[in-house]
């Protein structure tokens, strides 16, 4: 079967089935759009530059000096970024908790509030605060040693969280005082804010709730970057979290999924420029999120001018998401679909354990087992960093920048404002004139 032909396949069937249902459809995982991504990006180490040790090479990161007491410092600029419990097990909380702190790094609690387990093996958590504020306890949020301030999420912008009725549990429910087996659409304001002026106002608030002690980030979702970005950066934030259009979910519209936002990398872009304008490059750190899979793309981000990157999906792959287990998994009997082709994240089917609260599913999934696959994960995207920053003759990964990259088409070179391989130009477009030019 051609492209084509998939291609009216996939059209075909999306009509026949919103025929059946009569409303959107929901999935979880991410966007299938081809977009822009990190793959279009390629370094260049110099030829004749010294190469450092490997074991020379720093990771070492510090969010949060711009009003924090206490920053947090990480062995790595990559974390795991925030998961409800409740789209999300207890065992793939605790496990993604436990290979975060085995990595010297921080994990997020996500909507839904805290889980004990959680804050017991993070060594560096940070706190969620979502309009929904299911779950949010003060006693909890002064434990957390950073608040992340979600103003929306790149797979589904300007929308709250989605958590379907089948994996809204007595335990969830109870968590997030809701009926139990009740669709929960989360709402999409937060109830103490409603523009930037407010928001100012409540990042003061969580300050002197915690003493000034922790970092305050905001989370927006990549869509009108630039303005956010600094309407977040006058609002007080620390730092800014940019979750471009390859974000994954729990569950989210496909329309949203796939209509919406923009890429990560040029997100990226838009979001450094933004701080440069302000004069605030270094002082409000930049953490980019959303189709990060392995150390490659976040050195890439870090060169591009993110501070750290936060993973979610690859961090849920490491758990074992859309592996068939022999003996114990049949993905096609229990989901419909082979292994590897599972989005079935809302229906709390999980084979694997991680998104479902269904107890015989979830014991699939051993919490030091996995813990130890996301620890060995995070550390091979460590490896890999240090690999491309060795190559370079450089001592930190926070030392790479736009200049060690090429494009490696003219779409990316635009987006990204880099040079395409061979032009040693980068190429950008005239907004008045709408005609390309050649910007050196």
């Amino acid at each position: 079967m051609n492209l084509d032909e998939q291609r009216n396949e996939r059209i075909f069937e999306d009509v026949q089935v919103k025929a059946e249902l009569g409303r959107y459809r929901i999935r979880g995982f991410s966007t299938f759009q081809r977009l822009v991504h990190f793959d279009d990006v390629v370094f260049l180490p110099p030829a004749f530059g010294g190469a450092t040790k490997l074991d020379q090479v720093s990771t070492k990161t510090i969010l949060g000096t711009r009003f924090a007491r206490d920053p947090m410092k990480l062995e790595t600029p990559v974390y795991i970024t925030g998961m409800s419990y409740g789209a999300l097990s207890k065992s793939a909380k605790t496990a993604l908790a436990k290979g975060a702190a085995k990595a010297g790094t921080a994990s997020c609690t996500g909507d839904g509030g805290m889980l004990p387990e959680e804050r017991g093996f993070a060594s560096i958590m940070i706190y969620q605060l979502n309009a929904s504020r299911y779950g949010v306890s003060p006693r909890d949020l002064v434990q957390g040693d950073a608040i992340e301030v979600v103003v929306g999420q790149g797979a589904k912008p300007a929308t709250g969280g989605l958590l379907m009725g089948q994996k809204v549990s007595e335990i969830i429910a109870e968590k997030r005082d809701l009926p139990a087996g009740i669709d929960q659409r989360s709402p999409t304001r937060h109830p103490e804010w409603m523009g930037p002026d407010d928001l100012g106002i409540f990042v003061e608030m969580l300050r002197e709730v915690t003493d000034w002690r922790v970092p305050i980030q905001l989370k927006i979702p990549a869509c009108r970057v630039k303005d956010d970005v600094k309407l977040a950066a006058k609002a007080g934030a620390d730092g800014v979290v940019i979750d471009g259009m390859q974000a994954g979910t729990g569950a989210s519209s496909e329309v949203l999924l796939d209509h919406s936002g923009i890429p990560t990398l040029p997100a990226i872009v838009l979001a450094r420029e933004a701080l440069e304008e302000l004069g605030l490059r270094g002082k409000v750190y930049l953490v980019a999120s959303g189709g990060i899979r392995n150390g490659v793309d976040a050195a890439k981000a870090i060169a591009l001018g993110a501070d750290a990157v936060a993973i979610g999906q690859a961090a849920i792959i490491a758990l074992n998401c859309n592996r068939e287990l022999p003996g114990i998994t049949d993905f096609e009997k229990e989901v419909g679909v082979k292994a590897g082709y599972c989005t079935k994240c809302h229906t709390g089917k999980c084979p694997v354990g991680i998104t479902t609260q269904n107890p015989e599913l979830e014991r699939r999934l051993v919490v030091d087992e996995a813990s130890e696959r996301v620890a060995n994960f995070l550390n091979s995207m460590t490896q890999e960093m240090r690999t491309i920053t060795r190559a370079f003759g450089r001592r930190s990964v926070q030392e790479l920048v736009p200049g060690d990259l090429a494009a490696l088409n003219l779409e990316t070179s635009v987006m990204a404002r880099l040079p395409i391989v061979g032009a040693e130009r980068v190429f950008t477009m005239d907004r008045k004139s709408t005609r390309r030019k050649e910007a050196q």
